[in-house]
């Protein structure tokens, strides 16, 4: 398995969320939050398409990267799991520098928040990281989904309705003749 930064943002989330992306149960599309997360990443800073790179590595796509000063941009829509978003801009950090690209750091920027965030990659983040893509592997290989969170993050979480939907059983004799 090829982990991405996707699955280690996810992994600080929810292990449920990350077990249905990886089986390929994926409500991204769903969501009206992650259709706003994307309109304001695409217009947020229009003018970097032209001065930065994205860069694609296997599965991982990073959006923007100043190869002059060797800076990661992670646009997010909130800060709410801020967490999350910086284990996985360390982690396009550890990617480059497996590719043998040294020196770099990251900004984790929350325009709608007028917000950004310095994050630099240590030792111990390497270490966590290592660790972190082996969760991700365990959690990925499980047969069985991870029990539901039930936490505040449910809400906005494109997952919501998956995961608290439940069926109403009824019974034949209530049905009404055809």
């Amino acid at each position: 398995m090829y982990v991405t930064g996707t699955h280690i943002n996810y992994l600080h989330i929810c292990h449920r969320k990350l077990w249905l992306f990886v089986n390929g149960i994926n409500m991204e599309h769903t969501s009206d939050t992650v259709y706003e997360g994307k309109l304001i990443h695409e217009t947020s800073y229009p003018q970097r398409a032209s001065r930065y790179q994205e860069i694609q590595i296997g599965n991982i796509k990073i959006d923007f990267y100043d190869s002059v000063n060797k800076v990661v941009h992670e646009i997010k829509k909130s800060d709410k799991i801020d967490q999350a978003h910086e284990w996985q801009l360390k982690y396009y950090i550890l990617i480059l520098e497996r590719y043998g690209i040294q020196g770099v750091t990251g900004i984790l920027e929350y325009p709608v928040l007028r917000k950004t965030t310095k994050v630099e990659l240590t030792e111990e983040d390497r270490v966590y990281l290592i660790n972190s893509e082996k969760q991700v592997e365990i959690i990925s290989e499980n047969d069985d989904c991870p029990p539901l969170l039930n936490s505040k993050v449910c809400k906005s979480c494109s997952y919501y309705d998956f995961c608290y939907s439940t069926e109403i059983s009824i019974d034949e004799k209530d049905l009404l003749p055809i």
